[in-house]
């Protein structure tokens, strides 16, 4: 699956980790290309190099979502 990370932090500063299919993906300014992962998990890892508070969507990578 390929993922995405939002640019723009949420209220709480969680920038977001998105699948390309997911129906709240950012658009294409405001995203990031985190490539191809097995699993939400090390997706956000790999968003976290660029924004250390990065979280999992809620729709999309929920497995990987914290509140």
């Amino acid at each position: 699956m390929k993922y995405y990370v939002n640019n723009k932090a949420q209220s709480n500063g969680d920038h977001e980790v998105h699948t390309d299919d997911c129906n709240y993906l950012p658009s294409l300014i405001n995203r990031k290309d985190l490539g191809k992962h097995t699993n939400c998990k090390l997706a956000v890892a790999e968003a976290k190099k660029m924004y250390s508070k990065s979280n999992g969507c809620y729709y999309c990578s929920k497995d990987c979502h914290t509140s």
